[in-house]
């Protein structure tokens, strides 16, 4: 297994706490910082489906809220452990911390390797502070 190990398994320890009644698709969220800090987040749905919080918005409110900035690597895993990648509206969110080069960890199951993108792979041209401008 790849050096992923501990990133990906507080991405699945962390779906314990999901509160998901309506989907009952718990994903978890291990977002690492420049200096090696781990910040954890698992999806918060609601019965409202567009006030629902996503696992990678959580943990990178987490860390964001704890002072960071500049973040080197996310894991995702779901319970089903499928290889879920952020949605597009996470990869937004992370394009807003993170350059094109942060690695994007998907949890395809035990003893499997996981699937790694970069940021950059799976939103390319995102919108920016500077597209605005």
């Amino acid at each position: 297994m790849s050096d992923y190990t501990d990133l990906l398994e507080a991405a699945r320890e962390i779906q314990s706490a999901a509160h998901v009644p309506y989907s009952e698709y718990r994903v978890g969220a291990a977002l690492e910082t420049e200096d090696g800090e781990v910040f954890v987040g698992c999806n918060l749905e609601n019965a409202n489906f567009s006030n629902s919080l996503h696992a990678e918005e959580v943990a990178i409110a987490e860390a964001v809220k704890n002072g960071h900035r500049d973040f080197t690597r996310i894991a995702v895993s779901s319970s089903r452990r499928d290889g879920v990648t952020p949605c597009g509206m996470c990869r937004q969110t992370l394009s807003e911390f993170c350059d094109g080069d942060l690695e994007v960890i998907c949890d395809g199951g035990e003893g499997e390797e996981p699937d790694v993108y970069t940021l950059g792979e799976l939103l390319p041209d995102t919108i920016t502070q500077e597209t605005l401008e």
